[in-house]
């Protein structure tokens, strides 16, 4: 049975349309590599991510005692968070809202076999 290595980001201030540009290039790849493309990527949601993946692999060391060289990103989801509603008036006393869209992100990794 592998054992799965869960990290969890909460409330992004990025729309997860955004944030899933960035976590589809790095899904399926090995830690090491994910973490060098991020660095490399220039999104807004890439520094936030980078910060996940070592947050992950920090835990896998630490609890578990795997190497990084042997995981890869098996699951990383980017989920709807609640959305900030914001006001802007506007010409003739109209009102015009404002969504900020938030996002949760989840990331498993796993070992190689």
């Amino acid at each position: 049975m592998a054992t799965d290595i869960h990290a969890k980001l909460s409330y992004l201030p990025l729309s997860p349309q955004k944030v899933r540009l960035v976590v589809d290039t790095v899904r399926g790849k090995p830690v090491v590599e994910a973490i060098n493309l991020l660095k490399l990527t220039p999104k807004g949601a890439a520094k936030p991510l980078e910060k996940l993946l070592s947050s992950a692999v920090s835990n896998a060391e630490e609890n578990f005692g795997i190497s990084r060289d042997d995981l890869y990103v098996y699951m990383i989801t980017a989920d709807e968070a609640p959305t900030r509603r914001w006001r802007r008036f506007g010409a003739r006393g109209r009102f015009k809202p404002i969504l900020r869209r938030n996002s949760h992100v989840n990331v498993i990794l796993r070992e190689r076999q």
